[in-house]
């Protein structure tokens, strides 16, 4: 009789697990990267007199 192999499924959820921790990083990088660039702009008060 010939024998026949039986191989488990390995698991999904750790490769899930995974790419959401990296779609997460991508996410913060970008967006934080986007905020540094907002916050650092420079307001200037006009302190010329116009007479």
């Amino acid at each position: 009789m010939a024998e026949i192999k039986i191989e488990k499924k390995k698991p999904i959820w750790p490769w899930i697990a995974v790419l959401l921790i990296i779609a997460g990083l991508i996410y913060y990088v970008y967006f934080t990267d986007h905020e540094a660039h907002g916050e650092s702009s420079i307001e200037v008060e006009n302190t010329t007199s116009a007479q």
